[in-house]
């Protein structure tokens, strides 16, 4: 009989070096909540089977260079948490800053919670529910977003959240600016003011981080 064999599975990314620069004093959280996602995401339904060898490139450090975008002391929603990216990654980032998790899926909503109980994150608070649901409840100083949808469709269902002369933070892919331009008519609807694209990281890590980030007026 002939033996069949099976490819390797997939073996976690070794921590960059710039990761601990990028947390800090909050590296050992960091590190444990990326240990556990790589342990536990891809039964979950969190990431997918071929993410753990860029897990820390792709995903958690992608998520950490937002965190300076952050106000002290603020508020900030992230629609769509997820696996808690950047949710969770901010809140580890960020311990000044308060988290509210907006996810609508009951076994992520779980994962949520249970991973800031287990690293201690005071800071954060999980609410399971879509963005429009809440909208009339929460009063934000800042939104975040990751791989939701398109800012055509985004921008209106984030800019509910946030008080006026707050910001949106939406982190997006190499294509942008072509979503930027797709939905020129929903900015000026929305009257954002202060509307740009930043690109996070450059000479810092390997994958950049491209953000649009706008004023509500």
């Amino acid at each position: 009989m002939t033996e069949v064999g099976f490819p390797d599975a997939p073996v976690l990314e070794s921590e960059p070096a710039v990761a601990a620069t990028l947390f800090g004093d909050r590296i050992d959280v960091a590190r444990s909540f990326t240990n556990e996602l790589a342990r536990r995401g891809e039964e979950l339904g969190l990431i997918g089977p071929l993410e753990l060898p860029r897990l820390w490139t792709r995903h958690i450090l992608n998520s950490a260079l937002v965190a300076p975008l952050l106000e002290a002391g603020g508020t900030v929603g992230d629609v769509g948490s997820g696996a808690g990216l950047p949710g969770l990654v901010l809140a580890i980032a960020r311990p000044d800053v308060s988290m509210t998790l907006i996810e609508p899926m009951e076994r992520r909503v779980e994962w949520l919670c249970g991973e800031a109980g287990r690293l201690g994150l005071e800071n954060v608070t999980v609410v399971r529910a879509r963005a429009e649901d809440v909208a009339d409840e929460l009063v934000l100083d800042q939104v975040t977003a990751r791989a939701v949808s398109a800012l055509s469709k985004l921008i209106p269902l984030t800019v509910p959240l946030v008080r006026s002369g707050g910001q949106l933070i939406l982190m997006k892919g190499a294509r942008v600016d072509d979503e930027v331009a797709a939905a020129r008519k929903v900015i000026l609807r929305k009257r954002l003011e202060d509307v740009e694209v930043l690109e996070l990281g450059v000479g810092v890590v390997e994958e950049t981080t491209r953000v649009f980030r706008a004023t509500v007026d």
